[in-house]
């Protein structure tokens, strides 16, 4: 049986889970209707991963956290939803051990420990994989990258990025995204600002000729109702493992290494069959790969 448990949320999850929802019934019914989407082939089309025996796991736990959404968060009837959620019941569907898997909502500062002490057996909450972790834990295969985009006015004619050179771009200062900007492309003018929201004003007045950054908060917002249509995706998408990571993966404990690579086993078979895909547009009602 599926069981899911959830602990108290923080205050910063509900507002974030807030944001979330405004922006997601503030589409545009085009875009919230969009049928499909390519995703990044994250899988060899040739590769094969043995599922291995797991008539000794008792149970199958997933942690994860209720304030990364459209990741995990709670819904508006209280039950705890979202990629993630969905995804660990589609490895658990796959591994044929529905009757053994939980999830688990924890705060994300407790994660690590609750893996570590063996309160899970997974972690499935957009963890970013470092060095330091891989001391100490193992890592599934990333089920997701993240890309980088441009966003440029609705009406602005570009055969490609070449054609902003000596204009200014916006991108947030300090961040990965500027790092990625200036190695990526040199010949691009930063103008760096310090928050969002001051960033995508200034591309909506057309302070800036673009703004470069991550391409998830890029296509929400274009396509919602902040921006009134004034903007598009443009470019890409982006992606560098230096600057942005491996992906989105599942944490386990390095001890379990037949939950791991039962995990790989499944989510290849969820990348080929079309289940991933079908998670992504559940929660994804735009495009982040494309949209050009």
């Amino acid at each position: 049986m599926w069981q899911i448990a959830i602990s108290p949320p923080k205050t910063h999850g509900f507002l974030a889970l807030c944001l979330f929802w405004m922006t997601i019934f503030s589409l545009p019914v085009a875009a919230a209707e969009k049928a499909s989407v390519d995703l990044p082939i994250l899988f060899d089309t040739r590769e094969r991963i043995a599922r291995p025996d797991l008539s000794g796991v008792l149970r199958l736990r997933f942690l994860t956290t209720v304030d990364f959404p459209p990741f995990n968060f709670i819904d508006q009837t209280g039950k705890l939803s979202g990629f993630h959620v969905d995804l660990a019941r589609e490895i658990c569907r796959e591994l044929a051990m529905m009757d053994k898997c939980q999830i688990q909502a924890v705060v994300f500062s407790d994660i690590e420990a609750a893996l570590a002490d063996g309160n899970g057996e997974a972690v499935v909450a957009g963890i970013a994989v470092t060095e330091a972790l891989r001391k100490r834990f193992a890592f599934s295969r990333p089920f997701m990258r993240l890309p980088a985009r441009f966003a440029v006015p609705r009406q602005t004619a570009l055969a490609g990025v070449a054609d902003l050179a000596g204009k200014p771009v916006g991108v947030l200062a300090g961040t990965a995204h500027e790092a990625m900007m200036a190695a990526f492309f040199p010949t691009l003018k930063s103008e760096p600002f310090a928050d969002r929201t001051t960033l995508f004003a200034a591309l909506g007045t057309g302070k800036v000729a673009a703004v470069f950054g991550d391409g998830m908060q890029l296509a929400f917002w274009t396509n919602g109702t902040q921006a009134a249509g004034c903007c598009r995706l443009f470019g890409g998408p982006y992606f560098s493992e230096h600057f942005l990571g491996e992906g989105l993966t599942v944490m386990l404990r390095k001890q379990d290494r037949a939950i791991a690579e039962a995990v790989d086993h499944a989510l290849l078979a969820l990348s080929r069959n079309g289940r991933l895909q079908e998670i992504y547009l559940r929660y994804f009602p735009v495009d982040l790969y494309g949209g050009l």
